[in-house]
Formats: C-alpha cells, sequence, structure tokens
C-alpha cells in the first residue's frame, strides 16, 4: 500500500489549484431558473465537484441539483462527510477580489477559502488519497455535497426527506474547527415585524435598509429621511455631535427632501457576532436620538426604531429581551441582528440566534413572546425556523476514533468544544463537526479578506485521510 501522506503531498499544487477553482464560482443564492434551484453559482459549484469527483474515480449523484454526492468503496454501512458549496455574500472592503483564488504570503484569499470550499477540496483529495493507497474499507464513504447551507439548509431537506437518501450510520462535517465540536448549539431564525399606523412629523423616515442574511453581522446599513427644508442645517449639526461620541463609521448626504444616511460596519459569523459591527445600530441610535429631540416620538414608527436602540443595541445575548439563556455544556445563548427593512408602512427585522443544547427553541420563542408584549402589543413574530441542538456523548465510538486521529497526527490533545455554530453534523444522527480550522488561528468565516492558510489546507486532507481509514476501515 501506498503511504496516504507522501500522495497528499505529491497533489500539494494539485489541492490549491482546485481549491482556487472553486473560490472563482461565486456560488451566492440567488433566484431558482431553470432547474437551478438556488441560481447559477451553487449549480456550478456543484457540477464542478461532481466532475472532479468522477476524475477520481468515485459514483457520483446529482439530486436535481440541489445536491449529490461522491462515494468510494464497499460495505452495507456508511460513513458520511458533509460539505456545502455555497457561499454567503462577500460584502466590501476586501483587500484581495473575493472571487480571484489569489495566492499571497502562503495563504489563499476568497470567499468560501475556508467555509467550506476549501475544506471540501481536502475531503475530496482525502478520500482520493484512501482509495488510491489501497486501503480495505469496510464501510462506504460518501461525500455529501450540499448548496443552500447558508440560507435554509433546502438541499439536505431535499437530499434525505424528499429523496429519502441513504442516510450515514456516522460521520462528520469539516465546517468548523479542530479538534472535536460535539456540540452545536440550536438555530433559531425569525422575524420581528411591526406595522405602522402612525409616523412621525418632523422627521420621517423613508426606509432603512441593511444587512444581506441572518446569519452575517451586517456590514451596511443605508437610510433616507425627509424633513423640513428649516431644520436642514440643525439636523447636520446633531449627525456631527452624534459621530463624535460613537465608535462608528458614518456618513450623511443631502438628497432633494432630506438626507441618505449611511453606516459601515465590520462583517463576520452571526455565531460570533461580537467579532463585528452591525452597521444597523448606530443608524437606530442616531434615529432614536433625533425623533426624541424633536418630540416626535409617540407614534409606530418611532417605536420601532426605539425597539431596536433600546432593547438590541449592540447585545449579543439577548439580556434585554428577556432571553439570555445559558447551560453548562456549551454556554450563552448568541444573538445577531441581521437585517432590517423599513419603510412608511411597515418594520421587518431578521434575528438570528444560537440557543444552548440543553434547551428547546420553542422555549425562546416563549419567552421572547412574553418580553415583546410588555415592550409594545404590536411587535409580532414570524417565519419561525429552528434547528434543534447538536450533543453527541464524549465516549462515543466516533469521538473516539476521531480524537485518536487528531492527537496521533498533530501530538496535541483533542478537546471537546462546543460552538454557536450550525454545520451539517446536525442533519444526520452520530455525526459532528471536525475542522477545518486549527486552534488558534483566526475564524475568518464570513468576513472579509477570508482565507485559508495553504499548509493548514494539506495537514487537515491528511487528518480526513487518516479519519476516513479509521472510520471506514473498521
Amino acid at each position: 500500500m501506498k503511504d496516504i501522506d507522501t500522495l497528499i503531498d505529491r497533489w500539494k499544487d494539485e489541492i490549491v489549484e482546485e481549491t482556487c477553482n472553486l473560490i472563482r464560482i461565486r456560488s451566492v443564492e440567488e433566484d431558482a431558473k431553470d432547474g437551478r434551484p438556488f441560481g447559477d453559482g451553487p449549480y456550478e459549484a456543484l457540477c464542478y465537484s461532481l466532475h472532479l469527483s468522477e476524475k477520481f474515480g468515485f459514483k457520483t449523484k446529482n439530486h436535481e441539483n440541489y445536491a449529490g454526492h461522491a462515494e468510494w468503496g464497499q460495505g452495507k454501512d456508511m460513513v458520511g462527510i458533509l460539505v456545502h458549496l455555497d457561499v454567503v455574500p462577500e460584502g466590501t472592503g476586501w483587500t484581495y477580489p473575493p472571487y480571484d483564488g489569489r495566492i499571497v504570503d502562503g495563504k489563499i484569499y476568497g470567499r468560501g477559502a475556508s467555509d467550506d470550499k476549501g475544506p471540501a477540496v481536502a475531503a475530496l483529495y482525502a478520500l482520493r488519497a484512501v482509495k488510491e493507497a489501497g486501503i480495505p474499507l469496510k464501510k462506504r464513504v460518501r461525500i455529501i455535497f450540499g448548496t443552500n447551507e447558508e440560507s435554509g439548509w433546502g438541499c439536505m431537506k431535499h437530499y434525505f426527506d424528499e429523496k429519502k437518501e441513504e442516510v450515514p450510520v456516522m460521520g462528520f462535517s469539516p465546517d468548523a474547527s479542530f479538534p472535536i465540536i460535539n456540540r452545536e448549539k440550536g438555530i433559531l431564525i425569525f422575524n420581528i415585524d411591526k406595522n405602522f399606523e402612525s409616523l412621525p412629523e418632523k422627521i420621517r423616515i423613508n426606509y432603512i435598509r441593511g444587512g444581506q442574511r441572518p446569519n452575517m453581522v451586517p456590514d451596511y446599513c443605508e437610510a433616507a429621511i425627509e424633513i423640513e427644508d428649516s431644520l436642514r442645517d440643525e439636523i447636520k449639526q446633531k449627525f456631527d455631535s452624534f459621530k463624535k461620541g460613537k465608535d462608528a463609521s458614518l456618513e450623511m448626504e443631502e438628497s432633494s427632501d432630506g438626507f441618505i444616511i449611511k453606516s459601515y460596519g465590520v462583517s463576520a459569523h452571526g455565531s460570533t457576532p461580537e467579532k463585528g459591527k452591525n452597521a444597523i445600530v448606530p443608524l437606530a441610535e442616531f434615529f432614536a436620538e433625533l425623533i426624541s429631540d424633536y418630540n416626535d416620538d409617540n407614534n409606530d414608527a418611532a417605536g420601532f426604531i426605539k425597539f431596536i436602540a433600546k432593547h438590541i443595541g449592540y447585545e449579543t445575548h439577548g439580556e434585554s429581551l428577556g432571553i439570555h439563556f445559558k447551560d453548562e455544556p456549551s454556554g450563552d445563548l448568541i444573538l445577531n441582528l441581521g437585517m432590517v427593512e423599513m419603510d412608511e408602512n411597515k418594520g421587518r427585522l431578521v434575528i438570528n440566534i444560537r440557543y444552548p443544547v440543553t434547551f428547546k427553541g420553542e422555549e425562546v420563542i416563549k419567552c421572547l413572546e412574553s418580553h415583546l408584549a410588555g415592550m409594545d402589543k404590536n411587535l409580532r413574530l414570524s417565519d419561525i425556523s429552528d434547528k434543534p441542538p447538536l450533543y453527541v456523548p464524549a465516549d462515543s465510538p466516533l469521538v473516539k476514533k476521531l480524537q485518536k486521529v487528531y492527537e496521533e497526527i498533530t501530538g496535541e490533545k483533542a478537546e471537546l468544544i462546543a460552538i454557536g455554530g450550525g454545520t451539517y453534523a446536525r442533519a444526520i444522527p452520530n455525526a459532528v463537526a471536525f475542522g477545518a480550522q486549527f486552534p488558534g488561528k483566526p475564524d475568518v468565516a464570513h468576513e472579509k479578506d477570508e482565507y485559508i492558510e495553504i499548509d493548514d489546507l494539506i495537514k487537515c486532507t491528511k487528518i480526513f485521510a487518516h479519519a476516513i481509514a479509521a472510520l471506514a476501515g473498521e
């Protein structure tokens, strides 16, 4: 038999090239068309990955362009490796073009480099190494490609629920961090809506729009206000004064009937909102102050603005909403204000919550509804989706085998950790998140200048290959 690590080292340039090729496909979800349920980009990324899998000699299957898989080996049971090929929107402020796959100082830069295209390529080459090394397997290994992980998981629903595809007996998703994540918080996504029956008279907010996805900290928000001409100079002064007291990047432009105000933040993953700067909040705070200054706040629209500023703001645990749940296995509830859409008739916030593993989503929602009713009886929740937590016991054979592999290759202790992020590991029973970010390295998923270090990409390819041999060879 050939040595797995030697094969992977030989393929280093290939692995880098294929990662760059996949990054160059802008696989952001768009409107469905022509049998492409999530638009052109995810479809192209899926086709590219399946074609590469066929070149390696794997059996492949495309499920109506929702998802697909590549399989190798024999046996009744199957090990699953679940990856996703879609990415969140690129946002702004990149040093290098987000879809160039640019290599600089030993790093591959681009949207999806770490989340999750680099790891997906690593998984493919890991399985190829096991195949070409001639390692005997007692279980089949299937790499499952999703194309809608970042915005709904419709791909997994189609693959497992509608097409009734075989469910692996165990598996992992290389879509988070090493060593091993056996606890993933539950994920709630929902809207907070309010219809406006009364509006401010002096400060009319025509619109506020910000954010691109619930699971991203918004890095841009824009608003337009209509005012009386006599107030222009005064409002400019108030805006300048507000900026001086805030750690925020704000711009004001004059329009024919008022001002357009732009807020710039820093994007981050919705599971770690404390790493970003939410661009929505400064606008809400400014308008809340402005409306109060003019005694113009006894109306529905003003109440909505003040709700954002006072009861959400920069909080990341839902304290002012009364939902700061926490537990010992997984820590605090995490809240991200992901999007806002407001006009003269209504307002909508899109919220992303990661709740602790020993709680249920319905508990969080019930508590939130109770607190909202006490704040503003016209606020209501809509479009609630709930992904229950993942919790795999520390003594499970899956965890023990992955710990052994990780410790043998890295020489480091394989600690078990909990995260607020959600991976495909929760799409099947008996799965964990395993890689691809190494301890001590910055988490750049969903951020500008996302990258993966080439040495780390090769190292995790080797870890995945040994993990496949350990899980499927026994």
